[in-house]
């Protein structure tokens, strides 16, 4: 009977693949700037063509961040997800490019708002694809947090009773009001589906999808969504952005905001 191998003398050997990813990745990471495919094949000393797939790969992992307006890279949300809690990462920076996929994929204008204290919200980033017609929003737009689709889905996270949801959606303006039980539904269906949409009621011509992003407790800390002018964007294209919305806004509240396991 022969005894089984020592494993301190057998030799090692790394997986080629992983191995070549990992040094991307550290490449990555030691850049204060997003860096283009032959930069990281220099730094990480893999080969342009392996380095490209491996890049490609990663991006559709997220653990590697594709930047369309210049063709670079960088570190992605699910390396933050992976690390949550050892280390803090501005939000903005950190959605922004999954923000500009989702602009690029769906040529929609994709919006991150902070949820305030006194009930709003204000526009503290954007994205958008340079090949659609869009409507134009400025940075530090305010308005009430239960307006719009991203309002609609901050009511149903905050679960309120009927009494208070309809005090709050009395104190709401819109261009076409959608009427409270119109809008009580709506809310329902975002806490179903985890996305609501606004059809022409807040601003007429305007359409808009929203999700929330949450904290471990489950309470909104900022919104995501997608607006387009009426007519470009096609009821089953407007849900396929929702759902993706809605994915992005999960994996950034695991990412910034779950606690650290015991």
């Amino acid at each position: 009977m022969h005894d089984p191998p020592d494993a301190s003398r057998t030799p090692q050997k790394d997986v080629g693949a992983v191995f070549n990813a990992i040094r991307i990745l550290a490449s990555l990471a030691a850049s204060t700037t997003p860096m283009g495919v032959a930069a990281v094949a220099r730094a990480s000393g893999v080969s342009t063509s392996t380095c490209f797939n491996i890049l490609r790969t990663l991006t559709r992992a997220r653990y590697v961040a594709f930047h369309s307006t210049d063709k670079t890279y960088s570190l992605g949300l699910a390396i933050a997800e992976l690390a949550a809690g050892l280390i803090g990462t501005s939000p903005t920076a950190l959605i922004r490019p999954e923000m500009e996929r989702l602009a690029l994929k769906h040529s929609m204008l994709v919006l991150l708002w902070r949820i305030t204290e006194d009930d709003h919200v204000i526009l503290v980033d954007r994205a958008h694809s340079q090949s659609a017609i869009r409507v134009e929003i400025s940075v530090g737009f305010r308005m009430p947090a239960f307006a719009g689709a991203v309002g609609r889905s901050i009511a149903a996270a905050a679960e309120l009773p009927p009494g208070e949801l309809f005090r709050r959606f009395g104190t709401l303006r819109w261009q076409t009001n959608p009427g409270f039980e119109t809008y009580q539904s709506e809310v329902a269906a975002a806490k179903e589906r985890g996305w609501a949409v606004d059809a022409n009621n807040l601003y007429n011509g305007i359409i808009s999808v929203g999700a929330v992003i949450t904290n471990a407790d489950r309470v909104p800390q900022f919104g995501l969504s997608g607006v387009c002018i009426a007519g470009q964007c096609q009821t089953k294209a407007l849900h396929q952005f929702g759902q993706d919305l809605r994915e992005i806004a999960d994996i950034a509240g695991k990412a910034l905001y779950m606690s650290p396991r015991t």
